[in-house]
């Protein structure tokens, strides 16, 4: 198991109750919405997204988070994977969704008590689990690699799975980040790529080598364009 939630547990926010009842409907809902995706995955991308040999830190923008949980259900059930969410009541819902698909979370932040949640996170991976980053999250400004990103790995020795995602059709929501929601059914091109940057000593460099492979594998468009709700 990985080290305790970086905060303290009267701190973390969880849902219980009703409102567990309801968003265990919603987040089948969800489940299947995503299960309804329609992936276009080449053997390439399949070699990376489905790689085991050693934990990873799955990497990919906050925009596309949706993708996250399919993307985990469909290649990376081997091993548990675990995300940094906040302690806050949006990181109490984003944590229930993720158990609903098999998903696990270490509850803190990484603005405060930045050091005690890499700490957890560098324990994650150390005893054999995958963990996920969103570099550019929780507030963005989107797409744009925040150095903290990198800690994790850099002293975990460990590689990053970056993921992509290209929509055929979908929603942008009016968030910070302009969220994409695939619309059911849709085709989604996925792509992974393995990269290596923990023993790259300059860390301005690695922030720009991450955000580059980020955006190409991340073209912000869709055909036909998306619709903005």
């Amino acid at each position: 198991m990985p080290s305790p939630s970086p905060s303290a547990s009267r701190d973390v926010q969880r849902v219980s109750g009703w409102k567990r009842v309801v968003f265990e409907i919603v987040g089948r809902i969800v489940h299947l919405w995503g299960r309804s995706l329609r992936f276009e995955v080449t053997p390439e991308d399949n070699f990376a997204l489905s790689y085991r040999d050693v934990p990873v830190a799955i990497t990919l923008w906050h925009n596309r988070l949706f993708l996250g949980a399919e993307i985990f259900r469909r290649f990376r059930t081997h091993r548990p994977v675990y995300a940094l969410i906040s302690a806050s009541k949006d990181g109490a819902w984003l944590e229930a969704l993720f158990e609903i698909v098999g998903m696990r979370a270490v509850r803190g932040s990484s603005s405060k008590g930045g050091r005690e949640a890499a700490a957890a996170l560098i324990d994650v991976l150390r005893q054999g689990n995958d963990i996920g980053i969103t570099p550019d999250g929780p507030r963005g400004p989107c797409y744009e690699v925040k150095p903290g990103a990198l800690i994790v790995t850099r002293r975990a020795e460990a590689p990053m799975l970056l993921l992509g995602g290209s929509f055929e059709s979908a929603w942008r929501l009016p968030s910070w980040d302009r969220f994409y929601l695939p619309k059911p059914f849709s085709r989604v091109r996925v792509t992974g790529e393995l990269i290596d940057l923990s023993r790259v000593r300059d860390r301005a460099q690695s922030v720009e080598v991450l955000a580059a492979h980020l955006k190409r594998m991340n073209p912000d468009d869709c055909h036909p364009p998306c619709v903005v709700i």
